[in-house]
């Protein structure tokens, strides 16, 4: 939760930093649709990746109109062990400068009452994912002297949150993926953020069972998003939302045990009666 300044970078410097072209992930809705859009705007070709190809295909069509970039789709589930080798196989031929590794989805509810094959799945998108795409695409940034790297993470991944258990565990995984690969090649001039919203207005929240109208603070994707680009040049792990970064400055300064029990009152007032998040 570094709260330093960041480094801001007019659009050609950006462009030249991180371009010319981004992979993002997760890009058919939510933060990833926001990061396309907004990488779009600022010039970046791109390469969009997710599971919904008539949402792709439309984004790629509308930002190629709106924004006059080169936009390539890969069809992919995340899920699937081979999925990583589709998205390289895709991007061959792309000078890619900035992954943005964001598909990712939770479950909430009581850990026994999860189904053990969508836990499997979680960790395979959750915590696979990045952890081969950074390692597929780090020796072209390292080769290039410069890029950048964005992992979706989540606040949960700051400490345990009862009701969510293997998803705040897989987003701790990411946390300490981005820190560690910050400490390998930001020296080497490729940054690297591991980016953690909270609550966010995405359909992640009905997905997984929560009753939306007892979040607070919650942000747009695009406010995220801009957050995070804004950042990226001050890894290694930012929170978005002043109202997140000191809610959680609260809860890590807390005693652990307490902490644990105020995150578990707060998933469970969260939780819709008739959903187990699964």
């Amino acid at each position: 939760m570094n709260e330093t300044l960041p480094r801001e970078l007019s659009s050609a410097k950006f462009g030249f930093r991180y371009g010319p072209a981004a992979l993002v992930t997760g890009a058919s809705s939510g933060i990833g649709h926001a990061f396309a859009t907004e990488l779009a705007g600022r010039g970046l070709d791109l390469l969009l990746v997710a599971r919904r190809a008539d949402r792709l295909r439309a984004l790629a069509a509308e930002l190629e109109q709106a924004h006059d970039v080169a936009v390539q789709v890969c069809v992919a589930d995340l899920a699937a062990p081979d999925a990583v080798d589709q998205i390289i196989a895709a991007a061959a031929g792309l000078d890619i400068g900035l992954l943005v590794s964001n598909a990712g989805f939770g479950l909430k509810g009581a850990h026994q009452d999860n189904d053990p094959a969508r836990m499997a799945a979680m960790l395979q998108v959750n915590c696979a994912a990045p952890l081969q795409l950074t390692h597929r695409l780090l020796p072209g940034l390292l080769r290039r002297g410069r890029g950048g790297v964005i992992i979706t993470s989540s606040v949960e991944g700051l400490l345990g949150v009862p009701y969510s258990a293997a998803y705040a565990a897989s987003k701790a995984f990411t946390n300490s993926l981005g820190e560690s690969l910050w400490g390998e090649v930001s020296p080497l001039g490729v940054d690297v953020l591991a980016l953690c919203p909270g609550s966010t207005d995405t359909e992640a929240h009905a997905l997984q069972g929560i009753d939306s109208a007892t979040l607070e603070g919650v942000m747009s994707p695009r406010a995220v998003v801009l957050e995070a680009l804004a950042n990226l040049g001050n890894g290694p792990v930012h929170v978005a939302g002043a109202q997140n970064r000191a809610m959680f400055t609260a809860l890590t300064g807390m005693p652990r045990r307490e902490a644990l029990l105020q995150m578990a009152a707060n998933i469970r007032a969260a939780l819709l009666p008739s959903g187990t998040g699964s």
